[in-house]
């Protein structure tokens, strides 16, 4: 039985995301490998921040995702951009069940996004393969996020929920009006590796909040090796790990690894 992912990446959280995250160097990282295989699929493509760009490139290539909300300010951009409506499904990843099968997958800063069961998703991400079929995923280490990874013992679990704050992150949006973000932590669970965070989005119009949203996501905390055993288990074979985003293995000092595994 799969379990309905837990994300924030709706209403106002959308918004963040389709007007201030559209750049980074996944989408040059990535690109080569979708180039290499088509069909392909963006699982988990949020607004677009890879797949427009690869459209726009004239590749073949679906998007899926969690949240409706996010899939339409991806149809958005995608008009915005001249290109014909592309093929959006609001699917979770433990849930999926597509109509095309796939060269290549890619999954990128979604692994493990929402608390679904990681075991199903990488099964059904794997049928959803070609035979031979690639899947890119990349997954940011546990350590590389200490503010959760401080509080995984008892003694320091006691202080949770963190308490809000008073200020967040506030930036301007294409309209003018001004989107502020404020989250905290709040609660971990290390015998599940599940950290559970809450956020609260404040939409400004000069000095007066015209709309307030809160959210909840939880998040999968997976090390590497066990990410490399799910993917054995789900049917993957010949697994390589990169460093994230560059071609070379992945160190103790790297905050993202990059696993490349065939059906």
């Amino acid at each position: 039985m799969t379990t309905a992912a837990q994300t924030w990446h709706y209403g106002l959280m959308a918004r963040w995301w389709a007007e201030f995250n559209l750049d980074g160097p996944e989408i040059d990282y990535f690109r080569p490998f979708v180039e290499a295989g088509q069909p392909a699929l963006d699982a988990g493509c949020g607004t677009g921040r890879l797949l427009i760009p690869y459209l726009c490139a004239g590749l073949d290539i679906d998007g899926c995702d969690v949240s409706p909300d996010m899939l339409a300010l991806c149809r958005e951009r995608a008009e915005r951009e001249g290109l014909p409506s592309p093929n959006l499904h609001a699917q979770a990843m433990d849930e999926l069940d597509l109509p095309r099968r796939y060269r290549t997958i890619v999954v990128c800063g979604a692994l493990g996004l929402g608390g679904s069961n990681l075991p199903m998703a990488l099964r059904r991400l794997c049928d959803h393969l070609e035979p031979d079929g690639l899947l890119v995923v990349d997954n940011e280490v546990p350590y590389a996020q200490p503010y959760l990874w401080k509080l995984f013992p008892k003694e320091e679990r006691g202080e949770l929920p963190r308490p809000w704050r008073d200020k967040g992150e506030r930036r301007t949006l294409s309209d003018g009006d001004e989107l502020e973000l404020i989250s905290r932590v709040v609660d971990v669970d290390p015998l599940e590796q599940r950290a559970m965070m809450e956020i609260r989005a404040l939409l400004w119009h000069g000095e007066d909040v015209v709309a307030q949203e809160q959210y909840a996501l939880a998040t999968m905390l997976r090390s590497t090796r066990e990410i490399v055993l799910e993917l054995e288990a789900a049917g993957f074979r010949d697994v390589e790990l990169r460093a994230g985003y560059v071609d070379r293995p992945p160190t103790a000092d790297d905050d993202f690894v990059v696993f490349i595994a065939r059906k």
